[in-house]
């Protein structure tokens, strides 16, 4: 009889524990897919709207697309801090892979015919006052179509936030890792402000320099003006990056309660 008490207690015991460790699974992948979410929503809209406004923040001139791209290092650095290196770098690549799907839908919209002048909406078509010149160094006169003129303006964004992307993300979540080595998983602060603004750096370069250097070649940019986007798109990403150390402190210790992690035994 106490054997067979001790049987059902057991197994009890053991389904409790099931439950727990299910409960606690499932909590830790519903905030990887939050964090996951946010970072590729944010780098579509980046890819999206892009360089089609420029901005005046203050002292600094900025692309539209640039406002929501500094999430994108800071889930990095969550999900470094939270899940390790494998898990950040994988998003990494699924975020670049996304950017061929990007590409391919837009290259795919520009290449099938528009219907019939007589069923297009009157937004379809703009007639341009003056010409224009497009980033890629081209110059458009007449009269366009509100969709390729935007495919002129975000493809090759596109392309050079690929390269930008692909060379700050890995930089940031590499440099995260080493100075989370390096201290031995303390000083949450040095690794997230100096991976990030190291990487931010290797970004506003790249992709400043790739977006406008066949205008630039072309003539119609000059260095002081891609000088001036450089390093305002570098100044709000580094504003950024400071300004959320401490959020950043806040959310990740009730993060690590929350989902039961340890910080000594995620060093990778």
């Amino acid at each position: 009889m106490q054997e067979g008490l001790r049987s059902a207690g057991g197994d009890s015991q053991t389904t409790t524990d099931y439950r727990i460790e299910q409960d606690l699974k499932e909590r830790r992948e519903r905030v990887f897919i939050v964090l996951a979410g946010f970072f590729l929503c944010a780098m579509t809209l980046l890819n999206v709207v892009g360089i089609t406004r420029f901005i005046q923040l203050g002292p600094m001139a900025l692309a539209v697309g640039v406002l929501p791209y500094p999430l994108t290092f800071l889930c990095t650095d969550f999900i470094s801090e939270l899940y390790g290196r494998k898990r950040a770098n994988f998003l990494v690549w699924v975020g670049f892979t996304l950017n061929f799907f990007i590409l391919g839908m837009l290259w795919l919209g520009s290449s099938i015919p528009a219907v019939d002048a007589e069923t297009q909406p009157p937004w379809q078509v703009i007639e341009l006052a003056e010409e224009i010149a497009l980033p890629n160094g081209d110059v458009l006169t007449g009269s366009v179509e509100l969709f390729q003129l935007l495919y002129a303006c975000t493809s090759g964004a596109v392309f050079a936030s690929m390269m930008a992307y692909i060379a700050a993300q890995f930089c940031d979540v590499q440099l995260f890792h080493f100075f989370k080595r390096l201290t031995k998983g303390r000083h949450l602060w040095l690794r997230n402000n100096f991976s990030t603004l190291t990487s931010q750096m290797v970004d506003s370069f790249m992709v400043i320099s790739v977006t406008f250097g066949a205008a630039f070649f072309a003539g119609n940019i000059t260095v002081s003006a891609l000088l001036v986007l450089m390093g305002s798109n570098y100044l709000f990403k580094m504003t950024v990056a400071l300004a959320d150390t401490l959020p950043f402190y806040y959310l990740t210790g009730r993060l690590r309660r929350y989902l039961q992690i340890d910080n000594v035994h995620v060093l990778e």
